[in-house]
């Protein structure tokens, strides 16, 4: 499977953003009971639904604030890795903060967004330099009344695979 080349497709294809969802549920099985969704992907932005449902709930019937989490991360780690080729770089979730503002009673979609030049100045040229850096991706939530519900950040660690080092056990 080819995630840049799939990606690239479900952005003017809902055959292949079919596609993508259905690929994201079977290669991440903990996605797969919540039904967390791709809506919208584009060369600039992923946008990430998770359903108003029983799996998603927390004590309130509302949207947990763990699904909540959930879907920041996926917005802003899979617009990432689509952008950037996953057999030249790993990814790895260093740290995620949230602040939950109003409470879910509806589906909500997580929004990471980025403007054109910042791939090229916030990660490639940083890269051309060093092995690895940190960046910080802000993520909006929303329920489908427009309320914002949370405001994340994720910080992501990406690192040129030639320079990843694992301890062996």
């Amino acid at each position: 499977m080819d995630l840049q080349k799939i990606a690239k497709q479900a952005q003017t294809s809902r055959r292949y953003l079919f596609m993508l969802n259905f690929f994201l549920s079977r290669f991440v099985p903990f996605n797969k009971a919540h039904r967390f969704k791709v809506e919208s992907i584009g060369d600039h932005h992923l946008w990430v639904k998770a359903p108003y449902r029983k799996s998603n709930f927390n004590h309130l019937k509302g949207i947990h604030a763990c699904a909540q989490a959930t879907i920041a991360e996926i917005s802003s780690g899979l617009l990432l890795i689509s952008l950037l080729n996953p057999k030249h770089y790993r990814l790895i979730l260093q740290k995620l903060e949230l602040e939950y503002l109003y409470q879910a009673k509806t589906d909500i979609i997580a929004k990471f967004e980025i403007e054109a030049d910042w791939l090229e100045e916030q990660v490639i040229q940083p890269l051309s330099k060093n092995d690895s850096l940190f960046i910080d991706c802000p993520i909006s939530l929303f329920d489908l009344k427009g309320n914002k519900v949370a405001q994340a950040k994720a910080r992501w660690q990406i690192k040129n695979w030639k320079a990843v080092r694992t301890a062996v056990n």
